[in-house]
């Protein structure tokens, strides 16, 4: 730190003195001590001088401080040396003020251009939000979307700063006319909307009830069928209003719901009994072709028409895998058929062993209808009575021909 006490000096009398260019000047009187001490007291007061303007530049260099703000500082600091009652440099510290001055009359010149150019950017950008509104509240059509975007240029016009009150004023005023305009638009939409939603909402409630009569439908294929239509028809059809059509479509879908939920469970159940059905008839058909016709035809016709008999109290197999099942079981019936043929041409009529067959299968058909008689199984009792009279037009036919 520079000792500045240098530019200063304390007479007889107590005086104090500042050295400047110009010469030496009063500063004030020192009683109190010694005086070496009174310079230093006036030196501590220009050091505090000299660290203001120093803080100051600082600033006014890092940018921290408003250049204007900075300008007035200089200037006050400036002034007050003419007639400060310090002991130092005076006359360096005023050229260094002079300096600090014109630069920040620069930064402040260049404050002012910015904020002019900033002032000019938020005008164009607020002139082209209310541009951009004009045009929505003119022609836009899409409401939601235009909606939403009026709300963002209102958000975005709270972010432009730095714009005249007057000029700031008028573009309001052009903004909200233009929002404004857009509201009553929308609103005459949407009156015309309620109206045809109302309509929409006849036509709505007809498809659920028409739903909800077919919801305890056991008419699985046709039930299914309209209930698609019905799909097709509820899209087709306008929306009513939001509340109206949630409720409507909550209805529509737990109707829809609750048939193919009971006709999954119908159906799982009978796919549960079919796979069971299959794996025995599998096993059938395997204990068929597993006869060995040719040693004795008669057994194995014995053999082949007691798989028959359980093949058809077996029930329904999947549709996929029916046709199959039944060709393997035909093929095997008709080569026993045909090794009977040939054992029946070569024994005599009496003994003929396809006709006690026969017989034998007319029995235990009869034996199987009183078992289904006796079960109460509608079902069953249909089966058997058709597959008795059957064995008995075929043993009639065989025993004509014998």
């Amino acid at each position: 730190m520079s000792d500045w006490t240098t530019f200063g000096r304390v007479d007889a009398d107590g005086t104090v003195y500042v050295k400047t260019a110009e010469g030496e000047r009063v500063v004030g009187s020192w009683q109190a001590g010694a005086p070496e001490e009174g310079l230093a007291h006036f030196a501590r007061r220009f050091a505090d001088l000299v660290t203001e303007v120093d803080l100051t530049e600082t600033r006014l260099n890092s940018g921290a401080a408003d250049a204007a703000h900075s300008l007035t500082t200089v200037k006050r600091l400036r002034a007050s040396l003419a007639e400060a009652h310090v002991v130092g440099d005076i006359d360096g510290l005023t050229e260094r003020l002079d300096k600090l001055a014109a630069a920040a009359e620069q930064k402040a010149g260049e404050a002012r251009a910015a904020r002019d150019a900033a002032r000019t950017e938020a005008v164009a950008r607020k002139t082209a939000l209310v541009e951009e509104a004009e045009k929505l509240a003119a022609e836009s059509t899409g409401w939601k979307s235009a909606g939403d975007r009026l709300k963002e240029i209102l958000d975005e016009w709270k972010t432009v700063r730095g714009v005249d009150k007057k000029t700031d004023g008028e573009l309001w005023k052009r903004f909200a006319a233009a929002r404004d305009g857009f509201t009553r638009r929308r609103g005459a939409h949407f009156a015309t909307l309620d109206a045809q939603r109302k309509q929409a909402q006849g036509a709505k409630d007809d498809l659920v009830r028409e739903a909800e009569s077919l919801a305890e439908s056991t008419d699985w294929a046709a039930t299914a069928n309209r209930l698609k239509e019905l799909m097709s028809e509820w899209k087709a059809a306008p929306r009513a209003s939001k509340e109206a059509e949630q409720r409507l479509w909550e209805r529509f879908r737990a109707a829809q719901d609750s048939f193919f939920s009971r006709r999954s469970e119908v159906f799982s159940a009978r796919d549960a009994e079919q796979r069971g059905n299959l794996e025995r008839k599998q096993a059938l058909l395997a204990e068929a072709e597993a006869l060995d016709v040719d040693a004795d035809p008669r057994a194995a016709q014995a053999k082949l028409r007691e798989i028959q008999g359980q093949w058809h109290e077996a029930g329904r197999v999947p549709r996929e895998a029916a046709a199959g099942l039944d060709r393997r079981l035909r093929a095997i019936d008709e080569k026993v058929r045909v090794a009977m043929d040939s054992a029946w041409r070569r024994t005599e009529p009496s003994a003929n062993p396809l006709l006690v067959q026969m017989r034998e299968q007319v029995a235990e058909a009869e034996q199987r209808l009183a078992r289904a008689q006796a079960a109460g199984n509608a079902k069953r009792i249909k089966e058997a009575e058709q597959a008795l009279a059957s064995k008995k037009q075929f043993l009639a036919l065989a025993e004509q021909a014998s």
